[in-house]
């Protein structure tokens, strides 16, 4: 199923109109209709905000053969939750890290959920080394700052 395909499918399976998905993404209804019917895939921003108003992974719009919406919804938002911590460059560095766990699971005998336990488990070792690392790398002064920082926005 193409990109626009499963846009439209995804829409009207949520019972949604162009011009309510429009509303609650901030895209007009003519982007919509030429994603859905000329099949033209957006930028990825936009991508982003159709796949959160739509309750989809990016990547399942954007691969063809993907036929679970769910499949890599999991991920897509470990992902984002890296880059709102550690930035681009840590988002970057675990979808590296899940692509070529992904690599190593390809054709076996496991089943998803056993696949999605091992994904989590990879993230969260991902993410406590790279917490581990901030503390020993990050010079004090830019730790006691970010601390600060941290509990001014908490309150």
């Amino acid at each position: 199923m193409t990109f626009g395909d499963k846009l439209r499918e995804t829409r009207i399976a949520l019972n949604l109109s162009q011009a309510e998905l429009s509303q609650l993404t901030g895209l007009s209804e003519r982007s919509l209709y030429t994603y859905e019917q000329l099949n033209i895939r957006p930028r990825n921003s936009n991508l982003k905000k159709l796949a959160q108003a739509l309750n989809v992974s990016p990547d399942y719009l954007l691969d063809d053969g993907e036929e679970d919406p769910q499949k890599f919804f999991d991920s897509a938002k470990m992902i984002d939750d890296v880059k709102k911590e550690f930035g681009t460059k840590g988002a970057r560095e675990a979808h590296d890290v899940l692509e070529r766990a992904g690599a190593l699971l390809a054709g076996g005998e496991l089943d998803e959920d056993a696949k999605d336990a091992f994904f989590q488990s990879l993230m969260e070792v991902y993410l406590d080394s790279k917490k581990n690392a901030r503390e020993k790398y990050t010079p004090k002064r830019q730790r006691v700052a970010r601390s600060r920082r941290n509990k001014a926005d908490g309150e």
